[in-house]
Order: C-alpha cells, then structure tokens, then sequence
C-alpha cells in the first residue's frame, strides 16, 4: 500500500512563508539589484521590494524557488521558520480609479506623440539654404556668391533669403534680381515665391581695393519662411568667410595657379553666372600659364609663362 505520508510531501502546497529580511540581506551581501532578482523570478521591483519588506511574506512556492535561484541558495535558506499566517499576495487588479488614470495616461501620451510628429513634420517642410563662397580673393576683384535652397515639400510656399555682406563690399549683379542691397554693406534680400524644386540665389560681388588683406570676411545671413502664420528664421548654412589676400577666386587652394582640378568648377561656375560680371578670360590664361603672382600696384593678376 501506499504510505500516506509520501502523498503529503508530494502534494504542492499553496504558498510558503518567506523571510523578507533574510532575502534582503542576501541580496545585498551578493550585491545583486532588485531589478535583476525581479527579472531572473518574473516580477515587478515592486514586488521584490514588497517581499523584502513582509508585505506579502507568503508567496507562490514556485515564485520562492524561482526567487531562491536568483539569490544562489537553498529555498530552505530564505523560507521563514514556523506555520504560515498570512495569505499569499493579491494578484494585482485594475480597480475603476485605476482603469480612469491609464486611460487619460494613454489620451497625454497619444496627444503628445502627435505633437512631435506635427514639429517634426513642420521641421521637414522648411527649406534648407547653404551658401557657396571662394575660400580665396583678392582686393578689388569681383568674385561670385551661391546660395542653394532646398524645398522638401512640393507646392512648398515663397520664402525670404537675407544676407549681410562684408563692410565696404558692393554688390555687383544677381539672379534672380535681388529686391534691395545696391549700396556697400547693405543687407541684400531675395523673396522667393512658393513653388518645387531646389532654388539657386546667385550673385558677385566686388571686394573694397583697401580691403585689408591676409584677414578673413564675413558673411551672414538667414532664411525666413512663414509656416501656419508663424515666420520661421534659420540661419544660411555652408560657407561663411573669405581670406582676402593676393589669391584668384577660382584658385581654390590658394598656391598660386589654377590647376586642372580648378578649371573645371571654374567654368561651369562663371557659365551659370553669365553675365554677372566674372571675367573667364582670365581665368583660361593663368590656367594656361604655369600660374600667377599678384601685381599689388596695379590691383591685378599678372600670369606666370
């Protein structure tokens, strides 16, 4: 027959009694965190926290082993010695209270979300501008400015391009005709109507002869487009300086000649400036040459043969 006593240890009680303080004291001594017991038993922090402190001292035998694991000993080590006298923890329930917060948690989190997409949508519509300038020029020389606007929306609408030239630096000509700057150091502006596509602003403009050279110019500017009544400011990105010193514009690198690796962008550049006032001319026959030194009297560039 069979001993009854065996069918008593065999039968899986409904809880056993654990000792928080002990747990606790255990888990420190190992210096192993709340967050990785309750992730090794399958819990909340909370719960660890709350078995730790007697709240529920009663627990699933199957939690109590899984909670033994986590703490790398016996089970009989964290179990409280004597009866069980407190019932096993609540399984936890969303009371109406509860069930009202996680609601308008959820309404907060989706309105949020939404708001962000909306900023980032408008961020995406707004045109970006980079602007083009020679790294090199010398006194008196015109020299020729590019701003490239990129428009991310199709039907995008019209926007304004503001740029603060050097002080005593004229301008000379621009495409498209630009709506106010003729006078040295003025502001020019551009408004530019809606439409698709990518924009160029292009321009030159002629360096002061007295400008003082070995010394970096600057230029500045913005971009203004009004979104939903709201006019957005962004400054013009790319260059922003020039040295001003005995160097041709086209001469990228400033050594004193324009080399095969310059003509090229040379061309296309006073190509698509036609008419703005750049001189190709000369620019052929320093390449031609074996480069160029700077007359400083005569303010002009004298080609090396």
């Amino acid at each position: 027959m069979d001993n009854p006593a065996e069918k008593t240890e065999k039968s899986p009680l409904p809880g056993v009694a654990i000792d928080g303080t002990t747990i606790k004291s255990i888990r420190e001594a190992k210096k192993l965190t709340q967050l990785y017991v309750a992730s090794v038993v399958g819990v909340t922090t909370d719960t660890i926290s709350r078995w730790e402190n007697n709240r529920y001292p009663t627990i699933k035998r199957e939690n109590a082993e899984k909670l033994a694991t986590a703490l790398d000993v016996e089970l009989e080590e964290i179990l409280r010695q004597g009866p069980a006298v407190m019932e096993e923890e609540p399984t936890p329930s969303f009371t109406p209270t509860k069930r009202r917060l996680v609601i308008a948690a959820a309404v907060v989190l989706m309105a949020a979300g939404l708001t962000i997409y909306l900023f980032i949508r408008q961020l995406a519509a707004t045109p970006t501008a980079v602007r083009w300038l020679p790294h090199y020029a010398a006194p008196g020389e015109i020299v020729p400015v590019q701003i490239k606007v990129t428009r991310r929306d199709s039907g995008s609408r019209g926007f304004i391009i503001k740029e603060q030239l050097p002080a005593g630096w004229r301008l000379v000509k621009a495409v498209p005709a630009a709506s106010s700057g003729e006078p040295a150091a003025a502001e020019v502006k551009w408004l530019i109507p809606g439409g698709n596509g990518p924009v160029s602003v292009s321009y030159t403009v002629q360096i002061p002869e007295t400008a003082p050279v070995n010394r970096k110019a600057l230029f500045s500017g913005k971009i203004i487009v009004n979104t939903g009544g709201i006019n957005r400011t962004e400054p013009i990105g790319g260059i922003a300086a020039v040295t001003v010193g005995a160097f041709h514009w086209a001469d990228a690198n400033g050594d004193g000649r324009i080399d095969d690796n310059e003509i090229m962008p040379a061309y296309y550049l006073t190509e698509e400036l036609k008419g703005l006032g750049l001189d190709w001319k000369s620019i052929e026959a320093i390449w031609s040459g074996k480069g160029y030194v700077w007359d400083k009297e005569r303010k002009t560039f004298v080609v090396v043969k």
